[in-house]
Formats: C-alpha cells, structure tokens, sequence
C-alpha cells in the first residue's frame, strides 16, 4: 500500500493480497483521521459482504472467492468509545456482471484498489441504539 495526502483528501493504492479495511484503517490511524467519507474501485478474489436483517438484529454473511470487479465501495470512518470505527459497504461484479454487495466485513484485493478518503474537520462518535440494533451516529 501507498498512499498521500492533499490537504483533506488522501488518495491510497491498496496492492494484491492486501485487506482493503485494514489498510484503511491503518492510512486514518496513521494521519489521525476521525472522520471522513470514503470511495473506492479495483478489484478482489477474497471478499465478504453481509445484510444486516432488522427483525432478527444479527447480520448474515457470505463470502466470495473468485475475480470480482469493485463496482462501488463507500462508507465513512467515524468513532465509537474513543476508537475508530469504520461504516462501509461493497457491490462487487464477476465475468458474468452479475453484481453481489452488501455490508463489507473483509476483501483482499486481486490486482489493485484505488480508494479516496475525504477527510472532515470533527468528530461523531457513534452509540449501540437497543431498538434498532446498530452503532449509529451520535450528535452531540
């Protein structure tokens, strides 16, 4: 991975084999990020997406191997009990264009992935809401 900042936005390129979420993670450790909003695209063989069902108030996942292009990633970084926490979801393609996405646990990149994080002057911690189910954001 290799990345630079221009003022508030960082442009990253997360190499094969690398893990998108942990690398993203690691770029707003690294420049003190508290939040932002972030967009990708590439490609991954190794990734894992899931839906969050409101009834039950658990998430179901499922993973996917194989070439897949990124046709969107988006979310944000924020905080919750003083660490980063990070809010992102992924709709990816195979060779079939057929698309599957949803909330993105984990993805290994399989040839590159170019990700901007637009970095906002704050902070928003999120807070655990009981009827919902969800670490949702907090305004104070």
């Amino acid at each position: 991975m290799e990345y630079k900042r221009f003022n508030n936005t960082i442009l990253a390129r997360i190499d094969k084999g690398e893990e998108i979420i942990e690398k993203l993670m690691e770029i707003c450790e690294k420049e003190k990020v508290k939040l932002a909003n972030v967009n990708a695209l590439g490609a991954v063989n190794d990734f894992t997406v899931g839906l969050f069902d409101t009834k039950e108030k658990k998430y179901f996942s499922k993973n996917y191997t194989g070439d897949y292009e990124i046709v969107s990633l988006t979310g944000s970084v924020s905080t919750m009990d003083g660490k980063l926490y990070n809010h992102i979801h992924m709709s990816a393609g195979d060779k079939e264009n057929k698309v599957v996405g949803g909330h993105l646990n984990r993805a290994v990149v399989g040839a590159t992935c170019e990700m901007f994080i637009f970095v906002v002057d704050g902070q928003v911690d999120r807070k655990f809401n009981q009827e919902v189910g969800l670490n949702l954001l907090k305004f104070d």
